[in-house]
């Protein structure tokens, strides 16, 4: 149910009730009467509507509120005056009666029209019912209610000037909806609209006003966009924004859309409005290319005359102040073109209605100004002829300047809501012509060096977009400088601590010298057959040798294989070997066995074998991988449920999933007292206690399929038989398969049409579900009872966004405030950068399309992160990203041998210091790249890594290797069908002649690994596709 702020209501109900009673407000009127219509796709505003949300908060869609001196009565629907039901408290303590009239379904509401109509008539011997005449709202019931009470024969009258009154001095509440409003409009008029122009000014682009205004409204609308931090859902554009040029003016309000012409390099008026809260706030802005002195002049006049217009604008002065204070600032300046092409106002009172048509600024209105109203000052005039104009569409032209004020009181000089747009001469003056401006000349010889023709020159930047790149670049620099005597500490003071990063994981698994088929004889399964069998009990597979049946561990064998020849057929099996293998490493004098061939006649019983084998040890791997898992697990404390109200997000999805069979379906996430609590309908639970929580993340649904939370947690835990990291909790916005069903359809198919709105819809409320729970956890549990952790959602910046591939697919990698982040596809990418000590571009050079990006972590116990192939076009991006982050970087033109580099620095981290440290990555202070490759270093670039062949039977050949390959993130690619002896010879030989090649050639090298899908020196990274 709406839940109304009843202390406001009672607050403004009184207020309403006092001007009523003793403040002279509808002196005349023994009832009023206030009728909101239906709801209209159109931008309206209209005093009921006005008086609904200052009053309630919202607005009452087809509701008639009637206000008697004792009594307020409301018509609506049964579920409207449920809510309006809680109001009942807050009415009696204002000393009002509240009367609700619900009006049944399928009704006209002609009984409860007549119940209002008694109500007036009852209010007084002769009654006068206060109404809104200039207002026709839509509906069966507002107009059914208006044509009772024109033919009640009440007399009325108009309620509209002194209900203006009311509601023209703002609260503190309300002063503050007004002023977010004013920094966000004009922030989208300086931080997007204006360079924008700009844009298209010094490109000559052809961009039509509309395409501009559409834009204009979308950073509005998604203040995000401008990193401006305002709710989305309380932000909304006052009307659609407009922008003018080519001789076609209209400064009005309700001037409606912008035209669908392209924008003239003339004079380009700019008008935008925005809400927030539903209260308005109004900004315009005239800005010239290659102007002349009479249009200076003018502007000049005119930005005075609007300063003193505001100035004006005082505790008890009246509104006509305004308007002369502009006519006869106007006339000082000698312009009284200006003063005869001047409106008949210069603004109007602003707030829940764009334009309060009862409050101009005009020369009539001599109402008293209050402390508290806010004003849009809007000085402007048209039809104005520029007689020297290039073309026919830059000959008439108009000015206008506008800013929302708010008063203050006690005479004091009223706040410019909107003083963040700047209106200066040279903030709004461009010049695009040679020699057009004595500014222009005393640049030019500083920027001679670039064509003439492509030379732009404005009064507004003075021509300095150059220079800040230069300089940026320069500060970058030495920015990228200083910080390589810090990450030379960061490595010495960690080598000097001597720590030894993850060594010893996986210490929980079983080791293959102990495992034992049978403690004795007698416990083997009696079989007279000489058969190859799978005894599951015993977890072992028994194979007749010399006549007797001789047991091996499953976990002995590496796989097993059946081939078909005529009517015999051939079993294989393959035993784990090397010098990385465990028992081969305990017994060095042992000799062990590698392969064992057998020959059936029976072919049915060998392909059952060999998949009673295959899956003995599939089961048996995973379960040890599994046990070894949980042995490495940290010991979470016991959730403590929340007591009282309990925020939830519900019908969410998790990732990883918790494993079974059977549909996935939807969970709830519960915040609780001292974590989450996620529950799915079949009673699966997952707790992720706060204290868990590394990183938190908020991802809305802007640009993407789903809207989710991310938790990166300290320690991992299970998910259902999964040990992960990253738990994330999803939701989908919309369907990511579209139906191809009568092929191309209109874009005005109303079918369509009302599909897109439901998606729009649809995306707004879920992001608002999840914008309100993480608000609600982060300020009432984190920020309260976990102050010590430093919690809070970061929001990724999708501006600094950038693709690249982290994993095994292309993805679009995004900042936030302490990580980099991949959170929509799995496996997820989060990287701290706090722990990033320096990060080393690969593969950069003006030739390649993309580059590797490289992060050596503080601890260099672990291996180097990657994200390969970035377009070359985010370099800059990520460059100037990195630097305001501070972290160093370096570039290089080939991929680096990474492993063979750590090792190196942590066998002598003193001489890597003395030997400049990092600083060896910097290709700026080689003196050519022929001295750089003819040196011995173990700092040599090469496209692969050298490991012998230890380490590369070492995992591949281990069964933790092949619990890994059965990761939850990629399917199961089938047993490896055995090799024999020659066969593995010969694969060995390749491999090493193919070192060798890499070190008469690393470049080529490297060149044939990436076109394999290769790394480049990832750390025995698997290929990437």
């Amino acid at each position: 149910m709406v839940s109304i702020d009843t202390a406001r209501f009672e607050r403004r109900l009184k207020q309403l009730y006092e001007g009523w009673r003793e403040g002279g407000l509808w002196p005349e009127a023994s009832a009023l009467a206030v009728p909101a219509g239906a709801v209209t796709e159109a931008i309206t505003y209209t005093k009921s509507a006005s008086l609904h949300l200052w009053l309630l908060g919202y607005e009452f869609t087809e509701t008639i509120l009637v206000f008697t001196k004792s009594e307020m009565h409301a018509l609506a629907g049964p579920k409207k005056t449920d809510i309006l039901a809680q109001l009942e408290g807050p009415c009696s303590a204002a000393g009002v009666k509240l009367v609700l009239h619900p009006k049944p379904k399928k009704e006209d509401g002609a009984a409860q029209i007549a119940a209002l109509l008694d109500a007036c008539k009852a209010s007084a011997d002769s009654p006068v019912v206060g109404t809104l005449p200039k207002e026709k709202p839509s509906g069966a019931v507002p107009e059914a209610w208006l044509a009772a009470l024109a033919g009640s024969g009440l007399s009325t009258i108009d309620m509209a000037p002194d209900l203006a009154a009311l509601l023209g001095p703002k609260d503190e509440e309300e002063a503050k909806n007004v002023k977010k409003a004013a920094y966000l409009v004009s922030n989208a008029l300086t931080k997007f609209a204006v360079p924008q122009l700009e844009g298209i000014i010094d490109d000559e682009k052809k961009v039509r006003h509309s395409k501009l205004a559409d834009k204009i409204e979308e950073v509005i609308s998604e203040p995000a966009k401008m990193e401006i931090k305002l709710k989305a859902d309380s932000v909304d554009i006052a009307y659609p924004p407009l922008v003018q040029s080519g001789g076609e003016y209209d400064l009005r309000l309700a001037a409606g859309t912008s035209k669908d012409s392209y924008i003239h390099y003339g004079v380009i008026v700019c008008h935008l409005g925005a809400r927030y809260a539903s209260y308005c706030a109004n900004v315009g802005r005239t800005y010239f290319v290659d102007p002349s002195k009479q249009q200076e002049a003018q502007y000049a006049a005119l930005q005075e005359a609007q300063a003193a217009a505001v100035a004006a604008l005082v505790e008890g002065a009246p509104m006509s102040a305004a308007y002369e204070a502009v006519v006869s600032t106007l006339k000082e300046k000698g312009q009284d073109v200006l003063v005869e092409r001047l409106g008949k106002n210069v603004g109007a009172a602003i707030g829940l209605e764009l334009r309060d048509s009862q409050q101009p600024l005009s020369a009539s209105n001599s109402k008293p100004v209050k402390a508290g109203m806010a004003f849009n000052v809007s000085v402007g005039v048209s039809g104005l002829t520029r007689q020297d104009a290039a073309d026919a569409a830059g000959r008439s032209y108009a000015l206008l300047l506008a800013d929302t004020v708010v008063v203050k009181p006690g005479g004091a000089p009223p706040d410019v809501a909107t003083a963040l747009a700047p209106k200066d001469w040279k903030d709004v003056a461009y010049f695009v012509k040679d020699g057009g401006e004595d500014e222009v000349e005393e640049v030019e010889p500083e920027v001679a060096v670039l064509p003439e023709a492509g030379m732009r020159k404005s009064a507004r930047t003075e021509n300095v977009d150059f220079k800040q790149r230069e300089e940026e670049r320069r500060r970058q620099k030495e920015n990228q400088e200083d910080l390589l005597q810090r990450v030379n500490q960061a490595t010495l003071d960690m080598l000097s601590k001597g720590t030894t990063g993850g060594a010893g994981a996986g210490g929980g698994a079983r080791k293959v010298s102990e495992l034992v088929a049978y403690k004795n004889v007698t416990d083997m399964q009696h079989n007279s057959s000489l058969t190859v069998q799978v005894d599951h009990r015993a977890e072992c597979v028994l194979v007749p040798i010399y006549g007797m049946l001789v047991p091996f561990h499953i976990l002995t064998i590496k796989n097993a294989s059946n081939n078909a020849d005529g009517e015999h057929a051939y079993i294989r099996l393959n035993f784990n070997y090397g010098g990385s293998y465990e028992p081969c490493a305990k017994f060095p004098r042992s000799i062990f066995v590698k392969e064992l061939s057998f020959r059936s006649a029976d072919t049915r019983h060998a392909a059952k074998v060999v998949q009673e084998i295959k899956a003995l040890r599939s089961a048996v791997a995973q379960r040890d991988k599994e046990r070894a898992e949980r042995a490495t697990l940290v010991q979470q404390e016991k959730l403590v449920r929340g007591k009282g109200r309990v925020y939830a997000l519900p019908d969410v999805w998790i990732r990883p999933a918790f494993g079974g069979k059977g549909r996935k379906v939807t969970g709830t996430l519960e915040a609780h007292a001292n974590g989450f609590r996620y529950t799915s309908p079949k009673g699966e639970e997952l707790d992720i206690m706060y204290r868990n929580i590394k990183h938190a993340f908020f991802q809305p649904a802007d640009n993407e399929m789903i809207a989710l939370v991310h938790f990166h947690l300290v320690n991992p835990i299970m998910v259902g038989k999964k040990k992960t990291n990253d738990v994330q909790f999803y939701t989908e916005v919309m369907d990511s398969v579209q139906t191809l069903d009568a092929g191309r359809r209109s874009m005005y198919d109303p079918d369509e049409i009302e599909e897109e709105q439901r998606e729009r819809e649809r995306r707004n409320q879920i992001n608002r579900q999840f914008n309100h729970f993480v608000k609600r956890v982060q300020q009432d549990i984190w920020e309260r009872d976990y102050g010590d952790l430093s919690l809070e959602f970061e929001v990724p910046f999708r501006e600094l966004g950038f693709h690249g591939v982290p994993h095994r697919t292309n993805s679009f990698i995004m900042p936030t405030v302490n990580c980099l982040v991949e959170l929509t596809e799995m496996p997820f990418t989060v990287l701290t950068l706090s722990e990033v000590n320096l990060v080393n571009l690969e593969r950069v050079g003006f030739n390649l399309r993309n580059f590797d990006m490289v992060f050596i972590w503080k601890d260099l116990n672990r291996d180097v992160g990657r994200i390969d192939s970035i377009p070359s076009t985010s370099l800059d991006t990520i460059k100037d990203w990195l630097t305001s982050i501070e972290i160093k970087y370096y570039e290089s033109k080939v991929n680096l041998n990474w492993k063979n580099i750590l090792k190196s620095i942590k066998e002598d981290p003193e001489g890597f210091i003395e030997d400049g440290g990092w600083s060896f990555l910097d290709q700026s202070q080689t003196d050519s790249e022929e001295e750089e490759g003819e040196e011995e270093s173990d700092f040599a670039p090469s496209g692969g890594e050298d490991g012998s062949d230890e380490d590369m039977s070492s995992e591949e050949e281990s069964l933790a290797s092949e619990g890994e390959e059965e990761s939850e993130y990629e399917a199961e690619s089938g047993e490896e069908e055995g090799l024999d002896w020659d066969e593995l010879e010969e694969q060995a030989a390749a491999e090493d002649r193919e070192k060798d090649f890499s070190d008469e050639d690393g470049e080529e090298y490297a060149r044939k690994r990436k076109a394999k899908g290769g790394g480049g020196g990832g750390g025995g990274k698997k290929a990437r596709r």
